[in-house]
């Protein structure tokens, strides 16, 4: 059978992927992919486009009716969350609250936190997530919210920290934070998707047991084309949740979707349908 598939250029959904999509680990399945960024894999959601597709934790809390998420695949974990920023030097005054702020698609993750933790009070700019860190140092805005490989990068770029958005959520609630999941259209059936877990699984372990192979795929559609910044991406990304989400990962995303209908970020009563 053949699946459609979507997800990001970034390291750790390419380093997931590779095996499943080269076929070593894809089982019964052949895999016509394609790689966009996240929030165009948050629009494309909205319409059900992929059977298969990653996108951001806040997005699907919006899509349930139509996907359900895997249990292997999500980034998910603990010092990982976006970061709020601003140009080195420049001094950002009272706080980043009540301006004008860079973020890489109003369906992220990293906006729905950027919204609970200044209460919605911004003025939110969507920009490809790659464009944040020249338009911050142009002066085009204040203020950015930054994900995937610019978390490592931003500082030896010119830019100073003022929140990280992951670590004030993890110290308000006690949990994890959920950014991203591979989602599985419901109308393909609960079978279907077991077998794909089974075979993502199995992707993410050829991946480390042959590193090596990755590497040209990974490389190839990075925004960062050192080895150790992807490195550095894959580990911080890549861990026991992308395994299998378990018990305390459910907790996370359940904590991040109250979170949000208390807030009235979000539609209520769907949480039989996280699951």
């Amino acid at each position: 059978m053949e699946l459609s598939l979507a997800y990001s250029p970034c390291p750790n959904d390419t380093f997931l992927f590779y095996h499943l999509v080269h076929g070593n680990a894809a089982g019964g399945f052949r895999i016509r992919e394609e790689l966009y960024d996240v929030e165009e894999l948050n629009r494309a959601a909205l319409h059900g486009k992929y059977q298969v597709t990653k996108l951001s934790f806040a997005a699907y809390f919006s899509v349930m009716d139509r996907y359900s998420i895997l249990d292997s695949g999500s980034a998910l974990g603990r010092n990982c969350g976006p970061l709020l920023v601003h140009k080195k030097g420049k001094r950002p005054g009272a706080g980043a609250r009540g301006k004008k702020i860079l973020i890489p698609g109003e369906l992220t993750t990293a906006n729905l936190l950027l919204k609970l933790f200044l209460n919605n009070e911004y003025e939110p700019q969507a920009v490809r997530y790659d464009k944040i860190i020249p338009l911050l140092l142009s002066g085009e805005a204040d203020f950015g919210v930054l994900i995937h490989e610019e978390r490592f990068t931003y500082e030896r770029q010119g830019l100073v920290k003022l929140q990280d958005l992951g670590q004030w959520w993890e110290e308000t609630t006690g949990k994890h934070i959920p950014l991203g999941a591979i989602a599985f259209r419901r109308d393909l059936g609960e079978d279907l998707k077991s077998d794909f877990d089974l075979s993502l699984k199995k992707s993410l372990e050829s991946g480390y047991q042959n590193r090596e192979e990755t590497y040209q795929y990974i490389l190839q559609h990075s925004q960062d084309t050192t080895r150790e910044v992807v490195d550095a991406h894959i580990e911080l990304y890549v861990n026991e949740f992308t395994r299998s989400l378990g018990e305390e990962g459910r907790d996370a995303i359940l904590a991040l979707y109250q979170k949000g209908v208390q807030a009235g970020f979000l539609p209520a009563g769907k949480e039989r349908s996280l699951f």
